[in-house]
């Protein structure tokens, strides 16, 4: 047994480098200023800023703040509202009654009866065949 000898390596254990996030926390700041590393502050130009969406006006904003065209939808006209109520009156039949007989909310018919909803050709001609009156065109 004169023979047998160990050899002990020397074995480190160490935790992992800071992360950049970690680097820059405030307690790792002051362990490394009261250790008398160096330490490099850099502010940043932007920081705080959105500078991207205040960068001035792109190509695209400057064309809108060029358009000059009005852009709305159509609406109901006048007379297309007068029908629908006017025939409405006629059957004796309330909002809901209509709305229940083309398969459509409440709400639509109100829209309609008061000029605020976008025309549409097939709730026109359902709302034609519930009253039994001709709403588009020559009467």
């Amino acid at each position: 047994m004169a023979g047998i000898s160990q050899d002990w390596e020397p074995v480190v254990i160490r935790k992992k480098a800071p992360t950049a996030a970690a680097r820059k926390d405030e307690k790792a700041v002051n362990a490394a200023r009261r250790a008398g590393a160096e330490i490099e502050t850099i502010k940043k130009s932007t920081a705080g800023t959105n500078k991207a969406a205040s960068s001035g006006t792109s190509l695209n904003t400057r064309k809108l703040d060029e358009e000059t065209d009005n852009l709305s939808h159509d609406r109901v006209p006048t007379e297309l509202k007068k029908a629908i109520m006017q025939a409405r009156i006629d059957k004796k039949l309330t909002q809901s009654q209509l709305a229940q007989l083309i398969n459509e909310k409440p709400q639509v018919i109100q829209e309609y009866e008061s000029g605020k909803a976008i025309p549409n050709q097939q709730i026109i001609s359902k709302l034609e065949r519930a009253l039994g009156a001709k709403l588009r065109g020559k009467k």
